[in-house]
């Protein structure tokens, strides 16, 4: 049990830090660089194909390394109509069939499909099809199974944290995921 109670905190310290590096340095950024495109166009009258791609490989950086983030704090889209009315035990069996029958399947598949286009993309040395565009476009598509691994993870403890809740022996010095106020 405690083995199982330290493997969860350090995934959920994982996902955290990995978050908190997106909201504080990715955000920012992706801010700037929007704000830099829109100088650049509405001031200078001219654009950059690197700005223009830097801007959604950053924004693609956001969602892909954030989702695991979203999922440890229960920020993930749900119709809470019905869940939000059911006891804990109810919301972690509906939480558990989430895990097991949609999130690992889905990461699997994408996990799969993903890595082998990601190392084909790095031995071909793919860049970008637009001239002046962003070189070693791996690197934009490392992160989609890099997002999706960090996800699995955190589906993985959800479906632990959930299992305990259901036989009755909820980690209590592990604070369940609660949407932040």
């Amino acid at each position: 049990m405690e083995t199982i109670k330290k493997a969860i905190s350090t995934c959920d310290k994982v996902n955290e830090w990995v978050g908190s590096v997106v909201v504080t340095s990715a955000v920012f950024l992706f801010i700037g660089i929007i704000f830099s495109n829109v100088v650049l166009r509405y001031v200078f009258n001219t654009s950059f194909v690197f700005m223009a791609e830097l801007e959604w490989h950053v924004f693609a950086f956001i969602f892909l390394m954030g989702a695991g983030f979203t999922l440890l704090h229960d920020g993930h889209v749900r119709v809470d109509i019905f869940y939000s009315m059911m006891n804990q035990k109810k919301q972690a069996w509906i939480n558990l069939f989430g895990v097991l029958f949609f999130l690992i399947p889905s990461c699997y598949l994408v996990l799969t499909t993903s890595i082998p286009w990601v190392i084909d993309a790095y031995k071909v040395g793919e860049i970008s099809i637009d001239p002046g565009g962003i070189p070693a476009r791996f690197v934009i598509k490392a992160t989609v199974p890099a997002g999706y691994l960090l996800m699995l993870i955190q589906g993985l403890v959800l479906l632990f944290k959930s299992a305990f809740v259901i036989i009755g022996n909820p980690i209590k010095d592990i604070p369940a995921t609660k949407p932040q106020d």
